[in-house]
């Protein structure tokens, strides 16, 4: 296990607009506050969304598709740089009319309400390929 102690630096609460990617959104909100490190909570409703399964066998991303409006019953994630470009590492649980859920990586989604919670950290978090996952992860 690797791990480091982290100080907060910010904390800051948004809304989402409506009919912009979901993903989008919280990147560009780390971009305006310039927030290198963060993890953030968020809620709402989307109009579509891809969600990715990681194949841990194939080490491979499968695409799970909704065309229909959706609950954002969870979603969790943290922004650390990749490539040198902030980054929203987004999981979703989200839920259909029945009450379903379907949950994963969140890929994309168009926004019908959202709000988020981001908690910035002081130092920066980088990702760097993991040979055993085939994953870039932080630390």
């Amino acid at each position: 296990m690797n791990y480091r102690a982290v100080d907060t630096a910010a904390e800051y609460v948004a809304r989402l607009d409506t009919g912009a990617d979901w993903r989008a959104e919280i990147e560009a909100l780390a971009d305006d506050v310039e927030a290198d490190a963060a993890w953030f909570t968020a809620l709402g409703a989307v109009q579509d969304a891809e969600l990715w399964f990681y194949d841990q066998d194939e080490c491979e991303y499968y695409p799970i598709e909704f065309d229909e409006p959706l609950e954002v019953a969870s979603c969790v994630g943290n922004v650390s740089l990749l490539e040198g470009e902030r980054f929203a590492h987004t999981h979703a649980v989200l839920s259909d009319p029945d009450g379903t859920t379907y949950a994963g990586h969140l890929n994309e989604a168009t926004v019908w309400a959202g709000e988020v919670h981001m908690r910035v950290f002081e130092d920066e978090l980088v990702r760097e390929y993991d040979d055993t996952t085939e994953l870039d992860l932080w630390l």
